[in-house]
């Protein structure tokens, strides 16, 4: 991480998801810019990719089917792709002894997509990991924790500021860790800049 922790494990996978089903695309860079993500934007950031038995795997599929509906329903019909272009993150936070575990290190964050789905996928040993939302003017709206697997939260990202509480270990003596899966929509594939 640009702020020197070692605390985020991840794996990464583009994919095309529309009502026919879902394509794997070739593997690829992840990018956001700094207006988006300013600890580790503005570059392109190359993870490995998600194993493609997690990716056909019937749960990721059916979230990917959830979403897509969900999003399709909340898209006006002119905006709607035919597919969108989802990015699916899975992310392990992990705290030890006298470190913390930051989910949202660059804090409240957009995503520069269209609609985020974060599911949780696992959490053991976590103290904290409150996710909080706000508004665009930076009013608050509230705070909620996922705690059991499933457990979920869909977002528009052009209508509101997400962020996620450092994580810490109930037990000092075990390691903590938070797994989610970051499922995220958009209408078109983001356009990486050309190199000056």
């Amino acid at each position: 991480m640009a702020d020197g922790g070692r605390y985020r494990r991840r794996r990464f996978v583009a994919l095309a998801v529309s009502s026919e089903g879902v394509v794997r695309k070739a593997h690829q860079a992840h990018y956001q810019s700094r207006d988006y993500n300013p600890l580790n934007g503005g570059i392109e950031r190359w993870f490995g990719p998600v194993s493609e038995a997690i990716t056909v795997h019937p749960v990721t599929l059916s979230l990917l089917d959830v979403g897509r509906q969900v999003f399709d329903a909340l898209t006006p019909a002119p905006d709607r792709p035919q597919a969108w272009h989802v990015e699916l993150h899975q992310f392990r936070i992990e705290a030890r002894v006298g470190q913390t575990g930051q989910p949202t290190p660059e804090g409240l964050r957009r995503d520069g997509v269209d609609w985020v789905l974060v599911v949780l996928v696992d959490r053991k040993n976590v103290e904290s990991g409150v996710t909080s939302i706000f508004g665009l003017d930076h009013s608050h709206l509230g705070d909620f924790t996922l705690t059991d697997p499933l457990d979920a939260v869909f977002l528009q990202d052009n209508r509101v500021f997400h962020g996620v509480t450092a994580i810490r270990a109930l037990e000092a003596n075990k390691v903590a860790r938070r797994d989610v899966a970051v499922i995220t929509f958009r209408a078109e594939p983001l356009r990486l800049p050309s190199p000056d």
